[in-house]
């Protein structure tokens, strides 16, 4: 918990309990990304899933205390490269070039305003593979909440293929704004169930449906 707001859940094995994680790992796993920065650590259990799938996977947080935990008490492996810095930061000063970039770092509930402007999507465009995707977890309060369509908006002015993965009708919930080679992605579903709760986060991913995302929300 952070911020009054959870932001890791594992079974003992480190398999996250969240769905929008599984939700995430599903898209990834379809894109066939091999090398992925995920911006923002939480628990650490998207990258300890994807490591374990023989993913390189390098972590950007500002927060240490993150990995440590991570590390601790989530499993995360030694291979996981990790960096204590803000994501647009380390952007602007990384070489690496990935086939997938997630973004799902927070300040409480909330991406900070820096890492959903235009300008940091055009940072992810300049270290993405030329057939990549960047993928961004969004916390929805409810359907009038406009932030996903935003940030689908701006990513719109960096790539031509824009999606927006969504459950309507329910609150508090998690969205995927994605980009890049996204045209074939799928709905996701459970490929690495937790020893508890698979039925619930297959039900929660089958609420999830792709929907046109609402220019007038961009800015």
């Amino acid at each position: 918990m952070q911020g009054g707001c959870c932001q890791s859940e594992a079974d003992r094995n480190g398999i996250s309990l969240a769905s929008y994680i599984h939700a995430l790992y599903g898209l990834l796993f379809q894109a066939k990304a091999r090398k992925i920065l995920l911006i923002g650590c939480g628990g650490g259990t998207l990258a300890t899933m994807l490591s374990r799938a023989r993913c390189k996977v390098t972590i950007v947080d500002v927060n240490p205390i993150s990995f440590a935990l991570a590390k601790q008490y989530f499993d995360l492996p030694p291979s996981v490269e990790c960096h204590v810095r803000d994501g647009k930061s380390f952007l602007r000063s990384d070489t690496a070039v990935y086939d997938a970039i997630v973004l799902d770092a927070f300040h409480g509930d909330r991406i900070p305003s820096h890492l959903q402007s235009l300008r940091f999507f055009g940072l992810i465009r300049d270290r993405l593979a030329q057939r990549g995707v960047v993928l961004a977890n969004v916390h929805v309060q409810h359907d009038s909440d406009g932030l996903p369509d935003r940030i689908a908006g701006n990513m719109a002015n960096v790539w031509p293929e824009v999606r927006l993965l969504d459950s309507e009708g329910f609150f508090g919930r998690n969205a995927v704004v994605m980009a890049g080679r996204v045209a074939n992605l799928l709905p996701p579903y459970v490929i690495v169930p937790p020893e508890t709760e698979a039925n619930v986060i297959d039900k929660e991913l089958a609420t999830m449906r792709y929907r046109p995302w609402r220019t007038s929300c961009a800015f």
